[in-house]
């Protein structure tokens, strides 16, 4: 287990201290696991509602990130997916307790239910007005005629919102937990799990999913869900998760509704988003209008990987609660969708360069279109290795990034002006700029841009002196854009032995001797970088760690020289 905590014992201690201490408007109860507002004494004297949550730890956000003005008033935090103890709820219920009473939002799972209802009887006991709101949001599982009824996930996040806003806003406790009520009985939600979680406690994951697995209504505990299936695309995906909330919500064609996209705690921001779009424009061919979405993490279970969706339908007065201010760290505030996709049309900045050049013959285009074809399909065969060498010493992309550009340069290939060579390569040049990430991008592109430039200015663009001078002076555009030069361990060891060889022996040389010459150099150079400690790149943050590894660039260089031999001794 690899976690970034001191002891599985003060897993929860050591988390809201360090919650507190980054948040001047929060405090700890003495000897509890409960955070409060800061301010709560205020609220008291000013007749306002408490409102209090909370639960097992291992849902953060969730819920002390959603104690400030206008959320809660106090959160209160169990063991990791356990519920917290009936003392603790009473601790937070008495200190926080004024005249207008309190509000206990809690999620139906039967722990909380059991421990907040307790305490709360406690305190009326004791003077107190108390109220319980359950949410239970999730339709993943069929509780027609359950005793236990749905459980409750990460839309409970909206109900936090929502009786924030009408107690901040000074209504009665009977009018806060109203709103409250109506809005947990508008509001649908369902999650799927790609991953398990581990329990400090436990030191290991509650469940295994396989690689190719997906849990659909997987619990934020790690529970059971609904169904498992095999991973499809997300778009498959999502679609099952919102096809089943709108028929649970029954959701008809003109109805307003907020979104809910929630990161389970592992998935990536760019997942997420992919998410929302699938989500939202579900919603749009549902006819269902939504008028506002969150899409980030609130309420999580640990390091889960997956995502839930929660449709909260709303009106004009849950909009204005949802869309009130509060000082609550986790909300992030709420942005209103377009409701299509909205385009700005760009400015074209891959036009033709009016460095023309000298024209060949079609003979001689051909050959060329045969060349830029071979190259192409190389870097895409050797992708996979490409992207192993690239993983030992660099961040993994050059495979993919090198076989993305070469298949925008096929689909552009009979388009391109192959008569003219100097107006190709400026051609292939703003290709590469559009498609070809990463460091390779704009490397890859100023050395087709630079080579093009040369090639425009000879006179004749057929001669192996004119390419061995358009090679040389694509090498210059790398070394002066990327600033780094012979020995230091990139793409250039490759390169700069190929313009060395051409330019001592063009003259004299065909295209193909020359192209044999230029492969051989290029091998030399890029076996070279095996004994090279990286000073440029990507390698260099690793040092010498890269010793006894070709850089993956130079290594490039080689197969689309080997390409262009080829395609010459065809």
């Amino acid at each position: 287990m690899k976690k970034l905590i001191n002891a599985v014992n003060t897993v929860v201690e050591d988390m809201l201290e360090g919650v507190v201490l980054a948040n001047q408007g929060l405090v700890l109860l003495d000897g509890e696991n409960v955070v409060v507002r800061q301010d709560f004494q205020a609220l008291k004297a000013a007749h306002k509602v408490a409102i209090i949550s909370g639960g097992g730890a291992g849902h953060e956000p969730a819920h002390a990130g959603y104690v400030g003005q206008g959320m809660l008033t106090a959160a209160v935090a169990g063991p990791v997916f356990t519920s917290p103890s009936v003392d603790a709820v009473l601790s937070a219920i008495m200190t926080v307790a004024g005249p207008a009473g309190v509000l206990l939002i809690i999620k139906s799972y039967t722990g909380d239910r059991l421990n907040f209802g307790l305490a709360a009887e406690i305190a009326r006991t004791q003077g107190v007005k108390v109220e319980v709101v359950v949410v239970g949001d999730d339709v993943a599982l069929d509780d027609a005629g359950r005793a236990v009824g749905r459980r409750g996930i990460a839309g409970t996040v909206f109900i936090h919102k929502v009786a924030g806003a009408a107690a901040e806003a000074g209504l009665s406790l009977e009018e806060v937990q109203r709103e409250a009520e109506q809005a947990a009985a508008g509001l649908f939600s369902m999650g799927l799990g790609l991953s398990s979680c581990t329990v400090p406690a436990a030191g290991k994951p509650g469940f295994v999913l396989g690689e190719d697995e997906v849990e659909y209504g997987l619990g934020i505990h790690g529970e059971s869900g609904v169904r498992r299936e095999t991973i499809q695309s997300a778009d498959v995906m999502v679609q099952a998760l919102l096809e089943r909330i709108l028929e649970q919500g029954q959701f008809k064609a003109g109805e307003r509704a907020v979104l809910m996209v929630n990161n389970l705690g592992g998935t990536a921001a760019q997942e997420l988003d992919i998410v929302a779009r699938r989500a939202l424009l579900g919603c749009q061919a549902h006819g269902v209008k939504v008028e506002a979405v969150l899409v980030g993490t609130f309420l999580t279970a640990l390091e889960m990987a997956g995502c839930s969706l929660s449709l909260l339908r709303a009106d004009d007065g849950r909009l204005a609660r949802l869309q009130a201010a509060t000082s609550a760290t986790a909300w992030p505030g709420m942005t209103v969708p377009n409701r299509q996709l909205v385009r700005q049309p760009c400015i074209n900045v891959a036009a033709a360069s009016a460095e023309q050049g000298a024209s060949w013959s079609a003979a001689q285009a051909a050959r060329f279109k045969a060349v830029i074809s071979r190259i192409t399909s190389a870097l895409r065969e050797q992708e996979q290795k490409l992207t192993e060498l690239d993983s030992v010493v660099g961040d993994g992309d050059i495979g993919i990034s090198l076989a993305r550009g070469s298949l925008a340069i096929e689909e552009a290939l009979d388009g391109l002006d192959l008569e003219r060579p100097a107006v190709a390569l400026q051609q292939i040049s703003a290709i590469l700029r559009r498609a070809l990430g990463g460091t390779s991008g704009p490397l890859y592109a100023v050395f087709v841009l630079r080579a093009g430039a040369s090639l425009a200015g000879a006179r004749n663009p057929a001669t192996v002196t004119s390419w061995s001078e358009a090679f040389s002076a694509g090498c210059d555009g790398i070394v002066k854009l990327g600033g780094a030069g012979m020995g230091d361990r990139t793409m250039l060891d490759a390169l700069l032995p190929v313009a060395a060889v051409l330019k001592a022996g063009a003259a004299d040389a065909s295209a193909l001797s020359a192209a044999q010459a230029a492969q051989a150099a290029a091998s030399k150079g890029a076996a070279a970088t095996r004994d090279m400690l990286p000073l440029k790149g990507r390698s260099s943050y690793i040092g010498q760690r890269a010793l006894g590894h070709v850089d993956p660039g130079a290594y490039a260089v080689t197969i689309w020289m080997d390409a262009i031999v080829q395609a010459l001794s065809a």
